[in-house]
Formats: C-alpha cells, structure tokens, sequence
C-alpha cells in the first residue's frame, strides 16, 4: 500500500518534525544541568553528545543513500532515534552517563533524517519552489524543536510532571512517523554520474564556494545551540527566571521565533529572491545578538525573539543555494552539509567555558562571532550574484 500523490509530503513533513526533536538537545543542557547538578562546561558535553554524529555519520550516510534510497535512509534515522527514546522512557533518568547515551542516538537519528530529508524535499518540490518549500520544511521541524523546552514546562506547571515525560511523546511520534514513510511513494531524482565517494565528497571542499558555505553551517548551528542552550541560563543568571516552570521565557521563546520566522520565511520565499533573504535574514540575528550582552530584561526579551527570527532561515538559505549552484552534487553536498551540523557539538562547549571564566552574557559573543561571519558570507554572496547579472546584461546583443 503507498500514499496517493497528494499526500505524499505528509511522511516528508512529519520526518521534518522528527528532526526537530533533536534540536531539544540545546534545552536539555539547562535541565540536565540541574537535575544532575553539572558545571556549565560539563552541561555543554550533552550538546556534544548530541551532534557529534552530525560529524561521524554524514558522510557515509550520504554515500550510503547514494546507491540505496532516500526512503530507506530516511526510514534508518527515524528507527535509531525510536531506540533512543525508549532508553529513558524503559529506564527512566537513572545517571548522566546514560542520559549521553540517550542523546547520543537521538543524535544520530537526527543525523541521518537531516541527510535524507533535506534532498528528499527536492524530489517532491515544483521547479524553483526548493528554498520555498525547505523553508517551510524547517518550520515544521522549529514545531519539533519546540517541544523540547515547552512539554517539560507545560507537564511541571499543569501536571505536576517530570521533564523526562518528553521521551514517551518522542518515542510514540517517531514510531508513528516510521509507519507513514513505509507507505511514502515518491520518484526520487538520481544524479547521471557514477555514485559519490568519500573522495568527491571531500573534493568538493576544493571548491571555494562550497568551502565558504560548508563553514557557513556548521558556525550557524553552532551558535543556534549556543543560544538555545544559552538563553535559559541566561535569563536565569541575569534575571533569576525559572528554567523548570518558564520554558516559554527561556528556549521555548527563541524557538517559537525560530517557527514564526520559518513559516513567514516560506512564504516570503515566493517572491523574494534567496540571496537577499539570507543578506536580510543574518543583519536580524546579528544586532539583537550584540545588543543582548548588556541590556535590561524587556530588551533582553525582545532581543532574543528578534535574533530568533532573524535565525530561523539561514540554514536552509545557505543549503538551497549551495544545492542550486550545484544540483548535480546534491548527494555530495547534502552529506558534507549535514556533517557540518557537528558545529553544534563544537562550538557550545566553548561558549560554557567563556561562560565557567567569565560571565554567561559575556559567553554569548561566541555566537556573535559566528553570526557574523556567515553575515561576511552572505554580503559576498549577494554582490557575486549582482555582478554576474551585470555581466549578462551587457553582454547580450542590442535589438
């Protein structure tokens, strides 16, 4: 039994939510901080643990999925994520070592549906809607990922719950989602060239564009675990917020910008040309970044649903463009992209040092810094694409 045309983006969009859940990593490292009562540079290791897949697995993944499917890959990553939520959910939180482990496999679930996912989505788009519909995919995904600071909230202050009743709804979500994508009937898009090595997938790194943007990825992710992870410390710290009974004050706020500016951005994303809306998109998360390091606390609010806004767009910006410059290494790129996701394990714990030597606001510099590189990148983006349209223009012929 497959599902009819129509339908055939539901597993697709459901997978995408999937996804999401893995984005509660950042959260969980102001829970976990407190529940096994963990320094901030030795919380920042369950961002690690987290991402670090992204690194381990992307590659071979992509290779992977390049001589089988991407049903099948997709399929791969949602079951090894089903596992993971089982532990605790079986288990219960007994240790922190075993709450790595958990995470952990959340990660690589999370790794291997970004692989499949992200390209998948172009199968099922209409000509030059990709970014559109990328867009919207990662909105749906900023749904999952909003499930992790706001669930452990709602079940404190209404139910009297703990935070670990989050695994069960994971678990129960992706085994459903498993189902659904079995019965998914797509025509998937296969590359005319022999099937990628891990040789041409490194290669490409040769290629300054796909260097620039590889590296654009992994600082973004980076510094959106930073300040998913950051924030609700943050507001703690400086403001003395509740990280147990306030989530939507603290993660849960820059996620829900996170899925407003996803949505608007898929829309948006109709009529406005990618290049600017990375441009724009990076000049919203940069200044309420430098404002946030000292500011009172109806700023710091404000400041902290304005960066999220201004992040909620970048990644898929940044892969679409990488991918339309180059449909023909899509495979390839998705893999090297996807592994790019491992600043997310790299880059937080820096910040909870900076944070352990200094101050947490002062920590929030780091990413700054990496906003405002991937802001270098898209200016130059922008001004390469203006130049080559110039260039069109006068070299065609006068009627």
């Amino acid at each position: 039994m497959s599902l009819s045309i129509k339908s055939r983006t539901l597993p697709i969009f459901l997978a995408f939510l999937c996804m999401g859940f893995g984005d509660a990593v950042g959260p969980f490292v102001g829970l976990a901080k407190e529940e096994f009562h963990l320094s901030n540079f030795s919380a920042s290791l369950i961002a690690f643990a987290g991402f670090i897949m992204f690194g381990l697995l992307s590659v071979p993944i992509g290779l992977l999925q390049d001589r089988k499917s991407k049903k099948s890959t997709l399929m791969l990553g949602l079951i090894i994520a089903s596992i993971g939520m089982f532990i605790p959910f079986i288990l219960g939180l007994k240790s922190f070592p075993l709450f790595l482990v958990t995470i952990l496999l959340l990660g690589a679930g999370a790794t291997i549906m970004q692989v499949a996912g992200n390209p998948i989505m172009r199968d099922v788009s209409k000509q030059g809607k990709f970014s559109r519909d990328l867009s919207m995919a990662q909105f749906v995904k900023a749904i999952g990922s909003m499930t992790g600071p706001l669930i452990p909230a709602i079940a404190a202050r209404f139910f009297g719950a703990g935070w670990d009743v989050v695994f069960p709804i994971f678990a129960i979500s992706l085994f459903i989602t498993v189902i659904l994508v079995s019965m998914l009937d797509v025509k998937e898009q296969k590359a005319e060239q022999k099937p990628a090595s891990l040789k041409s997938c490194f290669s490409l790194l040769a290629n300054p564009f796909a260097l620039i943007m590889v590296t654009g990825i992994f600082l973004y992710v980076g510094a959106e675990v930073c300040i998913s992870s950051g924030v609700p410390m943050y507001l703690k710290s400086e403001f003395g917020v509740n990280l147990r009974q306030t989530g939507i004050m603290g993660a849960g706020l820059f996620f829900l910008s996170l899925t407003i500016g996803r949505f608007a951005g898929g829309i948006i994303l109709n009529w406005l040309n990618p290049k600017k809306a990375l441009l724009g998109s990076c000049i919203l998360a940069v200044v309420p970044m430098i404002v946030l390091l000292s500011c009172d606390k109806i700023v710091a609010i404000i400041c902290i649903f304005v960066a999220g806004l201004g992040c909620a767009n970048i990644f898929p910006l940044i892969f679409s463009i990488t991918l339309d410059k180059m449909p023909n290494r899509a495979n390839e790129l998705s893999g090297l992209m996807v592994t790019a996701i491992v600043g997310g394990a790299f880059i937080p714990p820096v910040m909870g040092f900076v944070a352990d030597m200094t101050s947490v606001p002062t920590s929030f510099l780091v990413p700054t810094i990496a906003l405002l590189y991937i802001l270098t990148v898209a200016i130059s983006v922008l001004v390469c694409h203006k130049k080559r349209v110039a260039s069109n223009i006068e070299s065609e012929p006068a009627i």
